[in-house]
C-alpha cells in the first residue's frame, strides 16, 4: 500500500500549454464564448482570482487582448494543492466592422463580459420604400 503525505510537494506541474507569448512565462488561456447579436459581440471568459485592478483588456489593430496576473488570496502555506493559479492571456482577432473605442468590460463573480457593438456603418438597415404621387 502506498503512503501519501500531504506535506509532498511535486516540482513538476500539469500546466496547460500557454499561447505564444513573447514571455517566458506559463499562462493559462480563459475558457471564452462569443456571441454575436445583430447589435455586436458579447464575450465572456472565465477569469477567476483575476481582480478588476489587474485585469487588461485592450484592442490594438484588430487583435483583442485579455490578460490579468493572478495571485493567491488566501494566507497561509499551501500543504497540498491540485491546482495552482496562473496568468491568464488570451488573444483573438476581431473584425474591424466593430466600434472597438464603444466596448464596454465588466468583472463579477470571476467572469468577465466585454461588449463590443457594431459600428453604425455595419449595421444592418432597412431602406424605407416611399410611393411617388402620381397625379
Amino acid at each position: 500500500m502506498t503512503t501519501t503525505n500531504l506535506t509532498e510537494r511535486t516540482d513538476e506541474r500539469n500546466m496547460p500549454a500557454r499561447e505564444e507569448t513573447r514571455s517566458s512565462e506559463k499562462y493559462v488561456k480563459p475558457a471564452v464564448n462569443i456571441i454575436e447579436t445583430e447589435h455586436g459581440l458579447t464575450l465572456t471568459a472565465d477569469v477567476p482570482g483575476a481582480s478588476r485592478e489587474n485585469l487588461d483588456v485592450n484592442v490594438e489593430k484588430g487583435i483583442l487582448t485579455i490578460s490579468a496576473p493572478v495571485r493567491r488570496s488566501v494566507p497561509g502555506t499551501p500543504l497540498y494543492t491540485e491546482f495552482e493559479l496562473s496568468n491568464y492571456y488570451r488573444q483573438f482577432s476581431i473584425p474591424e466592422s466593430l466600434a472597438h473605442d464603444k466596448a464596454t468590460a465588466d468583472l463579477s463573480n470571476g467572469i468577465l463580459t466585454l461588449k463590443v457593438p457594431k459600428a453604425e456603418a455595419a449595421k444592418p438597415r432597412k431602406i424605407e420604400i416611399t410611393v411617388a404621387n402620381q397625379g
